[in-house]
């Protein structure tokens, strides 16, 4: 996970954790699909990407010294909310996650997902290819204390 130099790194946390679930088509596969437990779905994914930030509502340039490091992954994470959240809001939240994965905007998005996702954990001096982590271990990592 993210290291904790940003003064936001807890929601740094949840963004990137969000944006690896929607870049990872493997993991979508063999997890989302599967019904595996432990990681939420596309809903909870898109939640954690939205919930705090509310770029759902704003710019991710609002965020730049204190989730986002510079202006570059900010624009990059803008493209990936603006994309999933289209399909979102054409499939509904509570659709199940063969409608996301099948919609025919599902691959661009989960492009731009990509290269926010590789941005920021280049950014943040970690592997991007490693596999998403559990929701527990997200927890974890962002306990306070």
């Amino acid at each position: 996970m993210p290291l904790n130099d940003m003064p936001w790194w807890r929601w740094r946390t949840h963004v990137r954790s969000a944006l690896h679930m929607l870049s990872d088509p493997v993991f979508q596969r063999d997890v989302w699909l599967a019904g595996v437990d432990g990681y939420g779905d596309v809903t909870d994914a898109v939640y954690r990407l939205v919930e705090d930030t509310w770029l759902d509502n704003w710019s991710a340039e609002k965020y730049v010294g204190t989730i986002f490091r510079d202006s570059q992954e900010a624009a990059l994470v803008d493209t990936a909310v603006l994309r999933v959240l289209r399909i979102m809001h054409q499939v509904g939240p509570d659709a199940p996650v063969s409608a996301y994965v099948d919609h025919p905007g599902w691959p661009e998005a989960v492009r731009a997902a990509r290269d926010a996702h590789v941005r920021m954990a280049a950014s943040d001096g970690e592997e991007p290819d490693t596999p998403p982590k559990s929701l527990e271990v997200l927890r974890i990592v962002t306990r306070s204390g």
